[in-house]
């Protein structure tokens, strides 16, 4: 007997990510490659926050350092999936360049 073939797996939408969230929306972060996932932004995010005191144990250049970092999950984290999610509940198609 042969094996059922293989599909390729929409990637789920992290927990309480908006991305998806229309009915029939394709999921946000299935359609970013792997460095512009969650995870890669977290990780990133805490390494050169991390690494910028372990360089420099100057609190004054890593606290800028990590507001910076945490603006920049803000937005890649929280409102750009909203926006697609919003965009696409309100058009029923995906935005334009997706």
């Amino acid at each position: 007997m042969r094996p059922p073939p293989l599909r390729r797996k929409e990637a789920a939408a992290p927990a309480g990510a908006a991305g998806g969230a229309a009915a029939g929306a394709p999921s946000f972060w299935g359609l970013k490659p792997w460095w512009c996932q969650p995870w890669s932004i977290l990780l990133t995010g805490s390494g050169v926050t991390a690494g910028s005191w372990l360089a420099l144990h100057l609190w004054w250049v890593t606290g800028p350092v990590a507001l910076g970092v945490g603006l920049w999950w803000l937005l890649f984290l929280v409102l750009v999936p909203q926006a697609y999610a919003e965009e696409f509940a309100g058009r029923g198609a995906p935005p334009p360049g997706y």
